[in-house]
């Protein structure tokens, strides 16, 4: 990597986020150096499959070494909040209504809890609408065609 790990203290604070994404719940465990910047992160989704749950392990891993290997957390937000695959849509988080997939949330959660939301767009959705392909935005709970040929899903 060119640079030197910074290893996790022997005893860390951990921050515990419980997330639902599309329907699909899950726990974001994020280990914090001394500084309180966060050095590791543990994914895990509820009712997921082995594939999801063997890649949700695997993007724990890769991004706890880029942590702690001095790759900015911005950069990992920046590249990784508009990732869209399913499940994707509603969360339950009020901060960000919608997302393209639980790796976009993640990320987007990561923005906002530690870098005070600095790479996140508020209303950016990162979904389309399925009926006429226009930006799908967040508005009161709900997401709705930016274009208004009148598609909406909430909940």
């Amino acid at each position: 990597f060119g640079t030197r790990r910074r290893k996790m203290p022997k005893d860390a604070i951990a921050r515990r986020h419980s997330f639902s994404v599309g329907g699909v719940e899950g726990y974001l465990h994020t280990g914090l150096f001394e500084d309180g910047s966060p050095g590791e992160l543990f994914i895990t989704g509820s009712n997921q499959g082995s594939t999801v749950s063997g890649l949700l392990a695997s993007l724990s891993i890769v991004t706890s070494l880029a942590l702690q290997h001095g790759v900015p957390l911005e950069t990992l937000v920046s590249k990784l909040q508009h990732i869209r695959f399913e499940p994707s849509g509603m969360t339950d988080d009020p901060k960000i209504p919608t997302a393209p997939s639980i790796v976009a949330y993640i990320y987007r959660y990561l923005g906002n809890t530690f870098l005070n939301g600095h790479d996140v767009k508020p209303g950016d959705t990162g979904m389309l609408c399925p009926d006429c392909g226009a930006a799908a935005i967040a508005e009161e709970g709900c997401l709705k065609c930016s274009k208004g040929c009148g598609w909406s899903r909430c909940g």
